[in-house]
């Protein structure tokens, strides 16, 4: 019998789940203990922030050549950065704010035009085979195409100069896909077994990250160009496991009994970019591709691997090695008979060199395995170590960060990744913090393990146990950490913390935060002692509380004003700075929510932000049922580009969110990047 596939998750690519048991007290709590609703950026932290972005010589945010702390440490910006800083230009939004919108267009601010581009099915290799509508491209054309459900995203120039802003390497993640917008008729399932593997094969290789040139033309227009660098990595493209996990019994598996190698990147969320011109892909949502159908370690119960059915239902093709691997059971004597050990080669981050398409994508084991959404680097120091932050988007998980051990140079590259700390954080109810090392060789770790009756064997051990290694120290949880975002003049570090669905269940209504069940979601953030990202103590407040005018806190801003109707927005979740100081806040309401908040909140948007002032303006509304993401621009800040992810996601049961964009008509919606240009060709959000 034939039927349809449903998924395994919560609604959407959502992973609003408790799978975090640890006891240790909320962020929220920590909160409500400390401040009122209107206390806490009126006393000594707004002073502390007022006082650094004075002593910075900052009008608003004025952009410098340089973060330059107290000790005179240097951070080269790009070169668009020193410009405006010779201009002596503070930040000011320069734009109209646009209404709320709940149509199945765009809309976007008075003077700009904005353009669908890359939609998934675009051919960028091989033989370049066309999107045909109605799902009707087999498996082996998506592998030449661009994947589905954009998400993080950026761009890297080709060429110096002007050259830069108009020819680059655009490299964008394919988070998940729709099984019922991507075949003819949704997937064939028969007799609860995935029966046309090249649905499988399509599916596969709709995942993981495309690399495409793309150039602007003499009309300003961008196009693919049919080059050297395209290429896709999806769920199946082989990529080498590097750090303290590689060969480890943890991930040896049939494929690779050695633990050196595995196949594929799953659910890429959001990104990151080293100093070296690197891409790095977050693997978030990953657990629920598996499935395990005897007794699951720690490292699959912590991180919520199904037992039996997974989400896609690929472990059901077993005449498919390349498939069958996601049946994580065991059936052999040991890790090297079967693929137990398959679900722990996933959840990392994983560095992919654009600029070398005949490169392996490598797997930086350092790390941490979680839900990464995204990996943020501070400014590159040379002679001092490099740091990147990174959260775990699931209900009460935590924030990382990952310091090298040896400091960056210019002649760094990725192997600087294979050494270092990754810290959790923990946020203590005077405002000040601290970075937890979740390492063995740490005798605070060892101590905290100790006391918890928890055993690593040595740190591939803890890595791959990452959640269960910062319950352990007692870590903060949070309300699903999501985006990093860090100034680049007064180096303040900002996260989103898109909402906590589970809020009074699991974690108590506070005065901070009293929203039951808050859908809606804040923005944290905080500067690291002495100014050095690799310090390990840190002063945190919050930035905004998202909502509606009732129920929202712009704590930035003189006199802590709320929302209105110029700028409120829920769920924050993609979060950038861009070259100017403007920071970009993406939505990302899910399909029930933007069921319930269709005609108060309209469609997911894109607003602007001055991270000092906390003036925010809402610059672009996107179609129905999407979410917007991947914000990133060209050096000179005159085109944004940003993803439309999932449009019309969850029409099928909610007729409401149905959407054609970008093609119009009838035909089904399709993720895409849209180009954004202001009409007079100057800086975007001035």
């Amino acid at each position: 019998m034939t039927k349809k596939l449903t998924t395994h998750l919560p609604e959407g690519n959502s992973e609003d789940v408790i799978l975090n048991p640890s006891p240790s007290e909320h962020f929220q709590v920590l909160l409500a203990r400390r401040f009122s609703r209107r206390e806490l950026l009126h006393g000594s932290l707004r002073a502390a922030f007022a006082g650094f972005v004075a002593s910075a010589g900052l009008k608003g945010v004025g952009v410098a050549t340089a973060f330059a702390g107290p000790a005179g440490m240097v951070a080269p910006l790009e070169a668009a950065t020193r410009e405006v800083a010779r201009e002596g230009r503070d930040l000011q939004l320069g734009f109209e704010p646009v209404p709320i919108y709940n149509g199945d267009g765009i809309r976007v601010a008075r003077g700009y035009t904005a353009r669908p581009f890359l939609p998934a099915g675009t051919p960028i290799c091989g033989d370049y085979p066309p999107y045909l509508e109605g799902g009707q491209n087999s498996g082996a054309h998506q592998e030449c195409q661009v994947g589905h459900h954009h998400d993080g995203m950026h761009f890297f120039p080709l060429g110096e100069g002007e050259e830069a802003n108009e020819h680059g390497l655009l490299c964008l993640n394919h988070e998940y896909v729709d099984v019922r917008k991507l075949h003819p008729h949704g997937p064939t399932i028969e007799d609860g077994v995935r029966s046309v593997p090249d649905e499988v094969r399509k599916e596969v290789a709709a995942h993981g990250v495309s690399v495409v040139e793309i150039r602007r033309d003499g009309g300003g227009e961008w196009g693919v160009v049919r080059g050297r660098y395209n290429r896709r990595i999806t769920a199946a493209t082989p990529v080498e496991i590097r750090g303290p996990v590689r060969g480890s019994e943890l991930v040896q598996t049939l494929y690779s009994p050695e633990g050196i190698r595995a196949r594929g990147t799953l659910n890429n969320c959001a990104h990151g970019v080293t100093p070296w011109n690197t891409y790095l892909t977050c693997e978030e949502n990953w657990a629920f591709y598996f499935a395990n159908g005897g007794d699951a370690p720690r490292e699959h119960s912590r991180y919520g691997v199904p037992a039996n059915t997974s989400r896609y239902g690929w472990a059901t093709v077993q005449e498919v090695d390349e498939y069958a691997r996601f049946d994580a059971s065991r059936k052999g004597g040991g890790p090297r008979d079967d693929y137990r050990n398959e679900p722990n080669t996933m959840g990392w981050i994983v560095e992919i060199d654009p600029f070398d398409p005949e490169s392996t994508p490598v797997k930086r084991t350092t790390l941490g395995r979680f839900g990464h959404e995204g990996c943020v680097a501070a400014p590159a120091v040379e002679g001092r170590p490099l740091t990147l932050y990174m959260g775990d988007d699931a209900t009460n998980e935590y924030i990382y960060k990952f310091v090298t051990r040896d400091p960056w140079t210019p002649q760094s590259r990725g192997e600087l990744l294979d050494h270092g700390v990754l810290y959790a954080a923990r946020f203590h109810d005077d405002g000040s913090g601290e970075w937890l090392a979740l390492d063995v060789e740490d005798p605070a770790f060892r101590s905290a393990a100790r006391q918890a009756g928890v055993q690593f064997r040595d740190q591939a051990d803890v890595l791959v146990n990452t959640r269960l290694a910062a319950d352990t120290v007692g870590a903060t949880p949070m309300d699903r950490a999501e985006w990093g975002a860090i100034h680049p003049v007064t180096g303040e570090v900002f996260f989103t913390l898109t909402n906590n669905t589970q809020r009074g269940d699991t974690v108590p209504v506070d005065a901070a935060n009293p929203r039951p069940r808050s859908a809606f979601g804040h923005i944290v953030r905080w500067r690291e002692a002495g100014d050095r990202h690799e310090s390990l103590r840190f002063r945190w407040d919050i930035f905004v509380l998202a909502g509606p005018p009732e129920d929202s806190e712009i704590r930035a801003a003189p006199g802590a004003p709320a929302l209105d109707e110029t700028n409120m927005f829920a769920s924050p979740d993609g979060l950038w700075i861009d070259h100017q100081g403007t920071m970009w806040i993406e939505m990302d309401m899910g399909t029930s929510q933007q069921v319930r908040e269709f005609e108060r909140f309209g469609n997911n948007a894109l607003l602007a932000a001055d991270p000092v002032t906390g003036d925010i303006r809402r610059f672009l509304v996107g179609c129905r049922g999407q979410e917007v993401t991947g914000c990133i621009a060209t050096p000179d800040n005159r085109t944004l580009f940003i993803n439309l992810q999932h449009p019309g996601e969850g029409s099928e049961e909610n007729p409401i969110l149905t959407s054609h964009w970008p093609d119009g008509g009838n035909a089904r919606p399709r993720s895409a990047v849209v180009v954004i240009t202001r009409d007079d060709g100057g800086v975007v959000g001035s």
